[in-house]
């Protein structure tokens, strides 16, 4: 059988046409169309032949906007850019003192470039470098220095999981935002003065009107009935507000990582499991936690130059089972798979990626650059931030 182009039916080809030329009589056949179903032929007649004046297009495919928008290019780029941040002394304050009610001062991005230039931004984060490198190769279960200030933060985290026992969840039907959270959450910012007047010194009792509002900022929204990132750094604000006081000292910073925020951690998780607390501002698949960013740098720190442990071995449930006790890392990968489902490249692309990295050093410094980069730089978490005497605008 002859070519088609023979009869006229060209179809599709971005030549032009030739003139069409009667067939032969013995090759002579008609096109018709078929049902796809039945194969049967359709009332329809076959779409007409392509022409000079109307040639076939160029198809571009079309597709939605996904959902869950992978991090753009620009992100990434500025992240790989970004120094790696380095540990900075924390200064202490002394008298006279002028503690104030801290505000929110972050509206704009160029509330943000100032905040990224300031000397205030690169020693906070210095601060949160120095925690890191604190428990570097330590296990949680390690002797550490223990303060009486640290026993006391301590006792003040355990008080407010009591506080969680003693104010059973509502029965809802709502998935988040059980609303006995908000009682948990007075109880706590009722509690939070006197708590706090337990391990300051007598001179240092006015730098409650500063310290109170971190503190009661650090364990989630009430109105929202959520908790994220922004929460975290202000806990992590409220640590700093102690080390300008000289109430924590270096000494302190392995007991600060691997009994307070270990502690944190464990109280977080009650009330996000509990209450069931939205994740605030949430990346969805795409971002590192639904919750938590620090507990990831502080983990892979603790794991730098383990002999046996590399960032894949997150894959390995003997090893999440046996060690997440005592590696922050593990721990939160362990606390990942257990409240999400499916597959977990699917649910949290972004860890499946980071435990392709040779070495936690690498997962350290890249997660520090993140921090910076997607915590300390965005507004929708840092419009919420704090400033007063001692985190200076």
């Amino acid at each position: 059988m002859e070519d088609d182009r023979t009869t006229g039916n060209h179809r599709g080809s971005d030549e032009s046409p030739p003139l069409p030329q009667p067939p032969p009589p013995q090759s002579y056949h008609e096109h018709t169309t078929a049902c796809v179903n039945c194969g049967g032929p359709t009332s329809f007649p076959p779409p007409p032949s392509w022409s000079d004046n109307s040639p076939p297009p160029f198809y571009r495919p079309i597709r939605a906007p996904a959902i869950n928008l992978p991090p753009n290019n620009n992100a990434q780029q500025t992240i790989i850019l970004t120094p790696v941040p380095q540990a900075q002394k924390v200064p202490v304050v002394s008298p006279p003192y002028h503690f104030q009610t801290p505000t929110k001062m972050i509206h704009s991005d160029d509330d943000i470039r100032r905040f990224r230039d300031s000397a205030t931004s690169k020693n906070y984060l210095g601060f949160v470098v120095a925690l890191s490198e604190s428990i570097r190769s330590h296990k949680i279960s390690d002797p550490c220095h223990m303060s009486p200030v640290i026993t006391s933060i301590i006792s003040i985290l355990q008080t407010l999981i009591q506080f969680v026992d003693e104010i059973p969840p509502l029965q809802q039907s709502a998935r988040y935002g059980n609303l006995a959270y908000r009682d948990w959450h007075s109880r706590m910012t009722e509690s939070a003065d006197s708590l706090t007047l337990q391990f300051l010194p007598a001179d240092l009792n006015s730098a409650t009107v500063e310290l109170t509002p971190y503190f009661t900022d650090s364990f989630g929204n009430s109105s929202r009935i959520d908790y994220g990132t922004g929460h975290e750094t202000n806990f992590a604000a409220w640590l700093y507000c102690l080390a300008r006081l000289g109430i924590i000292t270096e000494e302190d910073y392995q007991a600060v990582v691997c009994r307070v925020f270990v502690k944190y951690l464990e109280l977080m998780r009650m009330l996000q499991l509990v209450y069931s607390l939205e994740p605030a501002g949430s990346h969805g698949v795409w971002g590192l936690d639904d919750y938590h960013f620090l507990p990831f740098i502080f983990g892979a720190s603790q794991l730098i130059d383990h002999k046996h442990m590399k960032p894949k071995s997150i894959h390995n449930e003997d090893i999440l089972d046996n060690f997440s006790k005592e590696y922050l890392y593990l721990s939160c990968i362990n606390f990942v798979k257990k409240v999400k489902k499916g597959p977990f490249a699917e649910h949290s692309p972004l860890l499946d990626d980071i435990s392709g990295v040779p070495n936690w050093n690498k997962v350290n410094s890249g997660l520090l650059k993140m921090y910076k980069v997607e915590v300390m730089e965005k507004v929708p978490i840092m419009q919420h931030f704090l400033f007063g005497w001692l985190i200076k605008w």
